[in-house]
């Protein structure tokens, strides 16, 4: 089985598992793969939403369940914390779409939202909508870049079998001179 033939039978599963944790990078790849003809960009665009959607959602209610104990260690940035859920009370649109967008706050975020005490039937239709923009806007970006990384991964499956055996024979090589180092030594030790 090659790379693309795995691609398009476990893509969209692939898309919604990966953006529920990290996001952008598979999102990116995502849409590579739909410029590439291997998936559909409409389906890569549902995947990496309910993906993103999901992960949010649970990082929501744990916010809501444990967010006070998480955030107690994070006590010296509490002032931080105290603005960040003040804006999410009076902005959550803002806070909860925008979260999305902002590097490195993709886990904490949505648990700062939980724990502020947002309603969720005002966190769910924002955490929709801005899922659906995220998925839309890096979907696209991945599918543009496409036209440049496409012939690169045509490159890339051409020569993977090789990469992988040469990978292999390292490995190999190094867990057998660490056999040897090891009875060697062995050996020293008791006078053989």
């Amino acid at each position: 089985m090659d790379i693309n033939s795995l691609i398009a039978h476990y893509g969209y599963a692939a898309l919604v598992v990966g953006s529920m944790a990290e996001g952008e990078t598979i999102t990116l790849l995502g849409g590579v793969a739909a410029h590439q003809g291997l998936l559909r960009f409409w389906l890569v665009v549902a995947a990496v939403a309910l993906g993103g959607m999901i992960g949010d959602q649970l990082l929501y209610l744990l916010g809501r369940r444990l967010g006070d104990r998480v955030l107690r260690h994070f006590s010296r940035h509490q002032d931080k914390i105290d603005r960040a859920q003040r804006l999410i009370n009076k902005r959550p649109w803002l806070f909860v779409i925008g979260t999305r967008f902002m590097y490195g706050f993709r886990i904490i975020g949505p648990l700062l939202i939980g724990s502020s005490g947002l309603p969720p039937r005002v966190f769910l239709p924002l955490n929709i909508v801005g899922a659906i923009v995220w998925a839309l806007i890096f979907t696209t970006l991945g599918y543009v870049g496409g036209e440049v990384v496409g012939p690169w991964l045509h490159a890339i499956d051409q020569h993977l079998k090789h990469w992988i055996w040469l990978i292999l024979a390292i490995v190999l090589a190094f867990v057998l001179r660490a056999v040897i180092k090891r009875w060697l030594a062995k050996n020293r030790e008791t006078g053989e």
